[in-house]
């Protein structure tokens, strides 16, 4: 797909964390560096404990299917199969867009960044945030933001940083961006540049009104100098099997999300600076190698003048 073009739309130190996870059995993530067990559920635990409902479906969950992950329940897999067999492709959308991250955080650790608000984050899977940025660069400072309990209860490993650098996570909702600015306050120096990650949650969001509008409040909040990294799921590639997709996803009882065009998640980056190859399939944007195959998620990466 073409380039789509950007068009005119309208210091603190790190709070100590208690992370309460939920009962589970302490396994070693085979996704944590530090090779520390972590809580994993098993899907012989209750349907409902603090506030994690078995029997639906969760986006983080199903997601962590996709990518080969361990962290899902019955519920989840059933979906993620369902959704798999009309839609073989989702499976590629979740491994590009897990590389696209790393690609994104990469040129902006060289680019001088050394802040990292990734929301909507799930489960840790491979190369996450903290990993790549402070690969590169220690002293990185990182807060990750998700809703979903079991998130929460693997918090202990996301919580893992160089001794330089922080990393936390917030329990909030991308529908509450002040409550995610107020609390990443404690861990990251909003006078500094910061770079704001958005991978696959906006689709969640499925009035594009609400949906800009949560996105600038978050802009507005960081100054001259940060990025902000996004992407999301279109249906410009195979119609058909992607539209069938959210139809199947909204009808699982999970929180509903939407395809968006190329045009319209260009929108989102208005005002902003938005890098080459501007907004496109995310295997597309700046990929190392030379052999790439579209897929149904586009993306890109702009810095705030």
């Amino acid at each position: 797909m073409a380039h789509v073009a950007s068009t005119p739309h309208p210091r603190c130190r790190p709070r100590p964390r208690v992370v309460t996870a939920v009962p589970a059995t302490a396994v070693r993530n085979p996704f944590d560096p530090s090779g520390e067990a972590s809580p994993v559920m098993s899907d012989t635990a209750p349907t409902t404990r603090q506030g994690i409902d078995t029997s639906v479906p969760q986006s983080a969950r199903v997601w962590n299917y996709w990518l080969g992950g361990k962290d899902n329940f019955a519920a989840d897999r059933q979906i993620g199969d369902r959704i798999r067999a009309a839609n073989p492709h989702i499976a590629e959308i979740a491994l590009a867009q897990r590389a696209f991250l790393v690609r994104a955080v990469t040129h902006l650790a060289h680019a001088g960044v050394r802040q990292f608000l990734d929301i909507g984050t799930g489960l840790p899977t491979a190369e996450n945030t903290h990993q790549v940025a402070q690969t590169l660069a220690p002293e990185s400072r990182i807060v990750y933001v998700d809703h979903d309990p079991l998130v929460l209860a693997h918090a202990r490993a996301l919580l893992t940083s160089t001794a330089n650098g922080a990393t936390d996570y917030i329990d909030a909702d991308l529908t509450d961006p002040d409550a995610i600015l107020s609390q990443a306050a404690h861990t990251l120096d909003f006078d500094q540049p910061v770079a704001l990650i958005l991978l696959g949650v906006t689709a969640h969001l499925t009035d594009d009104t609400q949906a800009y509008a949560i996105v600038r409040r978050l802009v507005d909040a960081v100054p001259a100098g940060s990025y902000l990294a996004l992407c999301d799921d279109t249906n410009v590639i195979h119609p058909a099997p992607m539209d069938d997709m959210v139809r199947q996803w909204n009808a699982s009882g999970e929180n509903p999300r939407v395809n968006r065009t190329p045009d319209t998640i260009a929108g989102f980056f208005h005002g902003l600076e938005l890098l080459e190859p501007g907004v496109v399939s995310v295997t597309r944007w700046r990929p190392d190698t030379a052999h790439t195959v579209d897929v149904d998620d586009f993306g890109g990466l702009a810095r705030k003048p």
